[in-house]
């Protein structure tokens, strides 16, 4: 698949960012990679990304505070999270928009793809 739209992954996991790079990549995929939640938040990434992948348990900022600031800024993106801490998923505010996925780590690569691709289908 090839997308003009840009995928944005934020992890502190060093790894993870180069697999999912390398992953979304090889299928035509732009991406833009950040360690941290303040880095993405701190770039132009919230304006110009058009899907996110973000790990909840990071330092500094997890990946809930930082969608919750997303949407307190007016920014919606389509979100799935990554987490190596399976379980229930995470509560967010009421006036917040639930995140369109979950993946527990280590998780299918190929359902993580389709899940990306149906969702950018519907919005690009």
């Amino acid at each position: 698949m090839s997308y003009s739209g840009i995928i944005s992954i934020v992890d502190d996991d060093e790894f993870i960012l180069v697999a999912l790079d390398s992953l979304l990549r090889s299928h035509g995929y732009t991406v833009c990679t950040y360690s941290s939640a303040f880095a993405f938040l701190n770039s132009c990434g919230p304006e110009q990304s058009d899907f996110l992948i973000s790990d909840i348990q990071m330092p500094g900022m997890c990946g809930v505070t930082m969608y919750e600031t997303l949407a307190a800024m007016n920014i919606h993106i389509p979100t799935v999270f990554i987490t190596g801490m399976p379980g229930s998923p995470p509560k967010f505010s009421a006036n917040v928009r639930r995140p369109e996925g979950y993946f527990a780590k280590p998780f299918d690569t190929h359902a993580l793809l389709m899940c990306i691709e149906k969702i950018l289908k519907s919005c690009l």
